[in-house]
C-alpha cells in the first residue's frame, strides 16, 4: 500500500512519518523531556490558507500612498478600526478588538524572507519547513522542535492538525496526528490494529500509525458540555474541535488550524470581508473556550500564511501574489501592540513589499520566549541564529 493510499483509507488519522536524522541533530540526541515541561504552555496556529492581503487587514489609513495603490478596494478611513494614528484594523475584525484594548493583540508587522517565492505550494512548504527560500526540508519545523526537546510521551500527541491531513509543521513529526473532528477520530482509533509485525519500512509506519491512532483515541477524552458558543461556520467547528483536543487530560504541545482561502485574485472585498470576520469569531471563541478551561494565560496563538499580496490592486479588484505580510499573536501573556516594522508603501521591489523582519524570527519567539527551549537546540531547529520579536509580557 502506498502512503497516501493509507492516508486516504484511514480517514483523515494520520501521523508524520518520523524517519532519519534531523538537520543539525543526531539520532539519539532527543532530550527527554523535564519533570516540567516547556509543552505545558500550548501554541495554536492559525494557518490563513491562499495567503491573506494584509494591506487591507491592518491598514495604514494614514499613508497617502495606500489609496493611491488601493483605489477602489481600499478600506475607507471612516470604517478603520483604529489602533494608532496612522494603523486600523480591517472592520470586520471588530470582535478583536476587546483583546487589543487589554493588550493581549499583537500585529507582527513586515514578515517576510529573502528572494521570496510566489508558488502557493512552495511558499507554504518554506513556512512549514522553516527553510531558506532555496533549501528543501523534509521535517517541519515543529516536528524539528519535538525530536529535539520531546512533548511528555502522555500527551493525546506532540501536534495536532485539525481539518486537513496536510500535515504541515507537523510533517515527519514522530507522533503528530490529524483529526477531522474528535468523534470521527474516536471511531476510527477503535477500528485501528497496530498488532503484528512488519520488516517493510511502508507497513512499518502503518503499524506506527494505527498504534499512535488507538493510543490517542483511549488518551482523548474531549469536553462535551461547554458554556462557550462555537461558531456554526467550518472555521468555528474547527476551533471546537481544537479546544475539544485540547481539553484532553492528557494535553497536547500544539494544535493547528487553518481557514481559507484568502486568495482574491479577484472580487477581494467581499470574500476578504467575510473570511476576516469569521476569524474573528473563531478567534473570540477560542479565547473563551481557553478561558472556562483556565488555559488563556498558557496558550499563544499565531496566524500564519505563504506570503502577502501585491502593493497595488489588480484589474479584476483583487490582488496578486506578493511578499511581506502581517501576522497577529494572542493570548493572556502576550505582548499587545504593533510589533515590527511596517513596510513602505512608495520603497518597492517591483511591485512588492520589502519584508523588514525575518518570518523565522517569529519561530525563534516560540523556541526561546514561549517554551523556553535551550538555545542550542533553538539554533538547531532553526539552523541558524534568529532574533525574537518581543512577543511576550516581560
Amino acid at each position: 500500500m502506498q502512503r497516501r493510499e493509507f492516508l486516504t483509507a484511514t480517514g483523515g488519522i494520520v501521523t508524520a512519518l518520523g524517519a532519519g536524522a534531523l538537520p543539525g541533530l543526531a539520532l539519539g540526541q532527543n532530550v527527554a523531556a523535564p519533570i516540567e515541561s516547556p509543552y505545558k504552555r500550548l501554541l495554536v496556529l492559525v494557518e490563513l490558507k491562499g495567503a491573506n492581503d494584509g494591506l487591507n487587514t491592518l491598514v495604514p489609513y494614514a499613508d497617502p500612498a495606500y489609496a493611491v495603490l488601493r483605489p477602489t478596494i481600499g478600506v475607507k478611513r471612516d470604517q478603520v478600526l483604529q489602533l494608532s494614528d496612522q494603523f486600523g484594523l480591517h472592520p470586520s475584525l471588530e470582535p478583536l478588538m476587546p483583546l487589543w484594548k487589554n493588550k493581549q493583540l499583537a500585529a507582527i508587522m513586515g514578515l517576510g524572507y529573502p528572494q521570496p517565492n510566489l508558488s502557493h505550494f512552495r511558499s507554504i512548504e518554506i513556512w512549514d519547513t522553516a527553510s531558506k527560500s532555496n533549501e528543501y526540508l523534509q521535517e517541519g519545523w515543529l516536528a524539528r522542535a519535538f525530536a529535539a526537546v520531546a512533548p511528555p510521551k502522555s500527551f493525546v500527541a506532540d501536534g495536532v492538525a485539525v481539518g486537513s491531513g496536510d500535515m504541515g509543521p507537523f510533517a515527519n513529526a514522530q507522533r503528530a496526528i490529524s483529526i477531522s473532528s474528535t468523534d470521527a477520530f474516536l471511531r476510527q482509533s477503535k477500528l485501528a490494529d497496530p498488532h503484528g509485525r512488519a520488516y517493510n519500512k511502508a507497513l512499518q509506519h502503518i503499524l506506527r500509525v494505527e498504534g499512535d491512532a488507538q493510543f490517542a483515541g483511549a488518551q482523548l477524552k474531549p469536553k462535551n458540555d461547554w458554556k462557550t458558543e462555537f461558531p456554526k461556520h467550518a472555521f468555528g467547528e474547527q476551533i471546537k474541535t481544537a479546544m475539544q483536543v485540547v481539553s484532553a487530560s492528557s494535553g497536547v504541545a500544539a494544535v493547528r488550524v487553518g481557514l481559507g482561502s484568502f486568495d482574491t485574485h479577484q472580487g477581494q472585498v467581499g470574500t476578504q470581508a467575510n473570511l476576516l470576520k469569521q476569524l474573528a469569531e473563531g478567534l473570540v471563541a477560542l479565547k473563551a473556550a481557553c478561558d472556562e478551561l483556565n488555559r488563556w494565560d498558557d496558550t499563544l496563538v499565531l496566524t500564519y500564511c505563504e506570503f502577502g499580496r501585491r502593493a497595488k490592486e489588480n484589474a479584476s479588484g483583487g490582488t496578486d501574489h506578493g511578499t511581506a505580510n502581517v501576522q497577529f499573536a494572542m493570548g493572556g501573556k502576550v505582548n499587545g501592540g504593533l510589533l515590527g516594522a511596517a513596510p513602505s508603501l512608495t520603497q518597492l521591489a517591483g511591485d512588492n513589499f520589502v519584508h523588514a523582519t525575518d518570518y523565522r524570527a517569529l519561530y525563534s519567539s516560540v523556541l526561546r520566549d514561549w517554551w523556553r527551549l535551550p538555545e542550542s537546540a533553538v539554533d538547531s531547529i532553526l539552523a541558524g541564529k534568529f532574533s525574537s520579536i518581543p512577543l511576550l509580557r516581560a
